[in-house]
């Protein structure tokens, strides 16, 4: 592939496609009434998922984008659990009986920043309010600087059977540059420790695209890193965006890599996990053959959400905390960003809900499409179109950023059925962009059911 193509490709700002459509396009035209209504349409035969965001650290890492606030005291974090508590009883109080949960995931932030019995208590409501079983699947993410010995024995001791680490980079000097200094020992006490409590599952989140990273010391991390045998690895690359995240206005941009440089990092580490034994799920995870990411790959029963690929079939996820975003058959809602008002609502028997989005046939057509390409690099638009009683001519005629795609040797249409080049499997979001109706490049016809 020429230089000229391949720039045209890996330039491109797209979505990674943990959703669709994406958050930017939710609105307050669903609110707080309308997510009380699809709460109580719920049903009791299905299990849902449940996120529940704690967005605090004690430090910030440069090149962050989550929504996250700095503190060194301890109120401000009971002060929001508090509020944490009240919409679980407020979003329970409206369902119309106790609901099971399937997945349930912390995240952050830094969900482990919370006191151990804090943590408990919050476990303890939830079973209180939703039905745990067996198969509820408890995970967390986890600071290795500040995991103490008490809280992962707590973290057992509460059924969390998945912890995520972020590594992002083992070089000191991409390190310092990106304010997060961690050793590869502390990292390998934090995964002692969890695994001493029967926290069964380790994953690891490394970034490339950093300020002074090389293609060396993205090997060097990736083999450090796969010789403590985490079960995953999800493998990001940096998202500069100053303008949006202020912070990451202190990493030097003469020190970021370019394009060419990321994909030679980004295959860097996929060659050296794919030495150690890991298989590659999807555009940016990896996993032991026996994790059960693994399995769902070879299924091909895999998903894709807003923690990334991933087991969880749950049609319905309920999102607790500020900026939390949830999903159930009628749409996407998301609460309140700001951490006040936030909690003034919930403490005030309100839902949080700040904006959403209600699904159209056509968007979950056109999810399911892109969900495939992101999971398998193909989709059988026929098949999937059949299933959803739409025209499949007029699903491939408004996708007509495929041509170009096709006619760039990136892309293989036959029958219909999309695949992307195993060579190239870097532009599958170009590709799954291509499905996109709301992006500004997008012809923006929709098609009509057939």
């Amino acid at each position: 592939m020429t230089g000229s193509v391949l720039h045209k490709y890996a330039d491109a700002r797209l979505p990674r496609y943990t959703s669709y459509p994406t958050a930017p396009h939710f609105s307050d035209a669903v609110n707080s009434g309308t997510y009380g209504d699809w709460l109580a349409a719920l049903s009791q035969d299905e299990p849902v998922s449940l996120y529940l965001h704690v967005p605090f650290c004690r430090s910030m890492c440069w090149y962050c984008g989550c929504h996250t606030t700095i503190t060194r005291q301890d109120q401000p974090i009971l002060a929001y659990l508090d509020g944490l508590k009240a919409e679980i009883q407020l979003v329970a109080d409206r369902t119309p009986s106790p609901l099971t949960a399937g997945d349930v995931h912390f995240g952050g932030g830094t969900p482990t920043i919370v006191e151990p019995e804090e943590f408990a208590a919050l476990i303890d409501l939830l079973k209180a309010r939703f039905v745990f079983s067996d198969r509820t699947s408890i995970a967390v993410e986890v600071d290795p600087r500040t995991l103490t010995a008490d809280m992962a024995s707590t973290l057992g001791a509460c059924g969390v059977r998945r912890a995520s680490l972020g590594v992002q980079s083992l070089d000191p000097k991409v390190q310092q540059a990106i304010n997060r200094i961690q050793t590869e020992e502390q990292t390998a006490t934090a995964v002692d420790r969890l695994r001493a409590a029967r926290v069964d599952s380790v994953n690891f989140d490394l970034i490339y695209g950093l300020p002074h990273q090389t293609v060396e010391s993205c090997k060097d991390t990736a083999r450090k890193a796969a010789a403590m045998r985490p079960d995953r690895f999800a493998v990001f690359g940096y998202a500069h965006v100053p303008w949006f995240k202020k912070h990451q206005r202190m990493i030097d941009e003469a020190a970021l890599p370019d394009s060419t440089a990321r994909m030679d990092q980004a295959a860097a580490i996929a060659d050296a996990l794919l030495s150690a034994g890991y298989i590659q799920i999807g555009l940016d995870h990896f996993a032991l053959p026996d994790d059960e990411l693994a399995h769902a790959w070879r299924e091909r029963t895999l998903h894709r959400n807003f923690q990334g690929y991933t087991t969880d079939n749950c049609r319905s996820l309920i999102g607790f905390g500020a900026s939390a975003i949830g999903r159930n058959p009628e749409g996407y809602v998301q609460n309140e960003v700001a951490l006040g008002l936030y909690a003034r609502h919930v403490t005030s028997g309100r839902l949080a809900t700040a904006k959403g989005y209600r699904l159209t046939a056509e968007d979950r057509l056109r999810a399911e499409i892109i969900e495939r390409l992101m999971c398998y690099f193909e989709a059988d638009i026929p098949a999937i179109c059949t299933r959803h009683g739409f025209d499949i001519a007029a699903i491939l005629d408004c996708a007509r950023a495929l041509s170009d795609l096709v006619h760039d040797g990136l892309v293989e249409l036959k029958r219909g059925v999309v695949r992307v080049n195993a060579k190239h499997r870097f532009v599958v979001r170009s590709v799954a962009a291509a499905f996109d109706a709301y992006l500004p490049q997008s012809p923006r016809p929709h098609a009509k059911a057939s």
